[in-house]
């Protein structure tokens, strides 16, 4: 996986596990979502606040490795509020 890729497991709503990733492509976050090993990647082209909760919680641990900058962060704070205006974050 390239370096602006970040990966995570969730479960969806009618209990199906999903493997999620989100890619950053020219500053803007895409997601991606399988819900099998083999199977393709397909674009999420509304991606759920739990999946921004859980990019914005991965973010926040690869800042110290260095991997990201603080900057990033606010950055992906900022898309956060402006798709989802009453999260208070």
């Amino acid at each position: 996986m390239p370096k602006a890729e970040i990966s995570w497991r969730r479960k969806t709503a009618d209990g199906t596990k999903v493997h999620v990733y989100a890619r950053l492509v020219g500053g803007e976050w895409r997601f991606f979502m399988r819900t099998r090993r083999y199977e393709r990647w397909e674009p999420v082209e509304e991606p759920p606040l739990e999946d921004w909760l859980a990019l914005l919680d991965a973010l926040q641990r690869l800042i110290p490795r260095r991997r990201y900058q603080p900057a990033d962060e606010e950055h992906l704070r900022q898309r956060i509020r402006e798709r989802f205006p009453e999260v208070d974050l």
